[in-house]
């Protein structure tokens, strides 16, 4: 598993019966959690005094139970500062376990001893973003939420990265790398967080299962002669660390020279050193 364990303003404290006892900042919020499937004791205070709860209905959905939580609040990591604010179905605008990613390729692009750019698509509010363009690289941050991009863009302002060179783009994901394809647009690396199922601005459907590996074959063609990196991040249940190794070789292995890894990503349990998995990621790099 690919922990981030460098966090010092976040951490899952607990996490028994479908939830978990996480700390932002200075707030203890509890969530709901389909992998904590293990009933063991909550000793924590915490479970007792959060800030926030989100309660999950039996109808689906849910919805937050505050107390003595402000509407929106910062939070750090190594240089980055993110705006935190709960919103519907039980998000806080970061999914902290992608840490992990972000320090193996800041690492790669901080090394490579060229100027890199890099595609981030499904991109929400920009964490992968700004680590890539804390790390120095040039940044296209595409997602179909004109209200996230606003989000990511409070985000690069609070984390010093205002001029960063990032081109902030609302579109359709795949629309918009078909018309990346017809410019001659290339890029150095690419990274993908696509949800598991969604719609863009004009009612496009997207389901992972039917739509990933198009979109990796697609994307594949928008890569330079010599890349960096591809990174693709999946939270749907069915799709494994290993069908996310399998794409990737299958479509760039071929053609460049490169290597494939791909494993859960998750996060240390403060209270008993255990890991909470929070997903799967599928890495190509460049040899």
């Amino acid at each position: 598993m690919w922990k981030a364990d460098g966090w010092k303003d976040y951490e899952v404290i607990d996490c028994s019966k479908g939830e978990k006892l996480e700390r932002w900042g200075d707030y203890l919020l509890i969530r709901p959690d389909p992998q904590v499937i293990w009933d063991t004791k909550k000793q924590h205070t915490g479970w007792k005094r959060p800030n926030g709860h989100y309660h999950r209905s039996a109808k689906g959905g849910g919805e937050w139970e505050f107390f003595d939580l402000p509407k929106q609040w910062p939070i750090g990591y190594k240089g980055l500062t993110f705006h935190l604010k709960p919103f519907s179905f039980k998000h806080t605008g970061l999914f902290p376990e992608q840490a992990a990613n972000w320090d193996w390729f800041g690492g790669k692009i901080r090394n490579w001893g060229r100027p890199v750019k890099v595609l981030n698509l499904f991109a929400y509010t920009g964490g992968a973003t700004l680590a890539a363009a804390k790390a120095g690289a040039s940044v296209t941050h595409v997602d179909a939420s004109k209200g996230m991009v606003s989000w990511a863009k409070e985000n690069a302002k609070a984390s010093g990265l205002e001029q960063a060179p990032i081109r902030w783009i609302v579109d359709d994901c795949v629309k918009f790398a078909e018309r990346e394809i017809r410019r001659g647009n290339h890029y150095d690396a690419i990274i993908m967080d696509p949800p598991s199922y969604g719609r863009g601005p004009k009612g496009e459907i997207w389901k992972i299962e039917d739509c990933i590996h198009p979109l990796v074959k697609l994307c594949a063609k928008l890569l330079s002669p010599e890349p960096l990196f591809f990174l693709i991040n999946s939270y749907t249940t069915g799709l494994a660390p290993s069908v996310l190794s399998y794409m990737l070789s299958a479509e760039l292995n071929p053609v460049y020279h490169g290597r494939v890894s791909a494993d859960e990503v998750g996060l240390p349990v403060s209270s008993n050193g255990l890991a909470l998995p929070c997903g799967a990621s599928g890495r190509w790099e460049a040899f």
